[in-house]
C-alpha cells in the first residue's frame, strides 16, 4: 500500500518537474557580484530550470537543518529519559533479586497467630448476645 502511494505521489510531481523544465530551457546568467554589473567575475550561465530546482534543493536543505537544530532539545530530553529508564529497569532489578524471603521464625509465628485470632473470634461469636 505504501508503495503505492508513493508511486501516486512521485509520479505525477515527476511529470511536473519534467514539464517545467522543458518550458524553462533559455538561459541566464546569475552573477554573484553585486559590484560589477556589466562583467561580473563570479557568474554562471545555466538553464532556467537548473536554477529553480537547485534553489528549491537548497531551501530543502536549509529548512531541514534549521528544524534538526530547534530539536535539539527534545532530542536531549528523550536521551535523559531514556538514560533514566535504564537506570530505573537496572534498580528494579537488583530490589527484585533483593528481596528476601521471611525468616523462619517468622514464617511459623504467622500461620500460629492466625490460628489464634480465629480461635478467639470463634469463641466471642459464642459468647455475644443480642
Amino acid at each position: 500500500m505504501q508503495k503505492f502511494l508513493t508511486a501516486l505521489v512521485l509520479i505525477p510531481l515527476g511529470l511536473i518537474i519534467f514539464v517545467f523544465a522543458l518550458a524553462n530551457r533559455q538561459l541566464v546568467t546569475v552573477s554573484l557580484d553585486p559590484f560589477a554589473g556589466n562583467d561580473p567575475e563570479l557568474a554562471a550561465t545555466l538553464p532556467l530550470f537548473v536554477l529553480l530546482i537547485g534553489v528549491a534543493i537548497l531551501g530543502v536543505i536549509a529548512g531541514s537543518t534549521v528544524t534538526w537544530l530547534r530539536q535539539r532539545r527534545w532530542r536531549k530530553a528523550a536521551r535523559r529519559h531514556q538514560a533514566e529508564a535504564i537506570e530505573a529497569r537496572a534498580q528494579l532489578t537488583e530490589l527484585r533479586a533483593s528481596v528476601v524471603t521471611p525468616p523462619a521464625a517468622e514464617a511459623q509465628r504467622a500461620p500460629r497467630l492466625l490460628q489464634l485470632g480465629s480461635a478467639n473470634s470463634s469463641r466471642d461469636k459464642q459468647s455475644a448476645t443480642l
